[in-house]
């Protein structure tokens, strides 16, 4: 893909990503996407072929930066300072893309919703890296028996991104450091409760 093209859809992403976030993803229309990124209209479709295809492919682009940008930290020696910067990592890039991660949040439970399989998909995705590292923690000794890692890891991805939105939406004032301090009293009084 040439960097023209590239340009394009980034284009195309933040302005829906804008538009989505002022008035949902379901009253969206081409014209407005195509019209807020200032492009032809015909750019939707030449790059996504529909609507559907843009949002699919914004979900999979957003979520795939976020998987990514949390495996970074898979390599660090204490699993649970590893943890702890994920949940950094997550609360960086929610902060940073308020737009992406309220829809997310908004179609991820929604049943049954329109991208259901595609959110499906990405949330393992992003639930296997923690319950990954998680594993390490547990590995480690570090968790108490009757923690099941697959329950753990995707309660705290759901916490995280609740956590993080009500920080956006009615905490602003509030640092980054204080709400991962939050989060991360809960991960260690279960890290912490078998010696961590």
């Amino acid at each position: 893909m040439s960097p023209r093209g590239e340009n394009t859809k980034q284009k195309l992403f933040e302005a829906t990503l804008r538009l989505a976030t002022e008035k949902g993803l379901a009253g969206l229309t081409v014209d407005e996407i195509a019209a807020a990124a200032g492009v032809a209209k015909g750019t939707v479709y030449y790059n996504f072929g529909s609507k559907d295809g843009l949002i699919d492919a914004l979900l999979r682009y957003g979520v795939g930066r976020l998987a990514e940008q949390l495996r970074a930290h898979m390599g660090e020696a204490d699993p649970v300072a590893a943890l702890e910067a994920m949940v950094d990592t997550g609360l960086e890039f929610i902060a940073g893309h308020r737009g992406f991660s309220q829809i997310l949040v908004s179609e991820l439970w929604r049943t049954p919703g329109q991208w259901h399989e595609t959110l499906s998909l990405l949330r393992e995705d992003i639930v296997s890296i923690v319950k990954e590292q998680l594993q390490r923690v547990s590995d480690a000794g570090r968790l108490p028996a009757g923690v099941q890692v697959p329950t753990a890891a995707a309660g705290l991805f759901g916490t995280l991104l609740v956590v993080a939105l009500d920080w956006q939406v009615f905490q602003p004032q509030r640092s980054r450091a204080e709400v991962r301090e939050g989060i991360m009293v809960l991960v260690r009084g279960v890290a912490g409760a078998n010696g961590g």
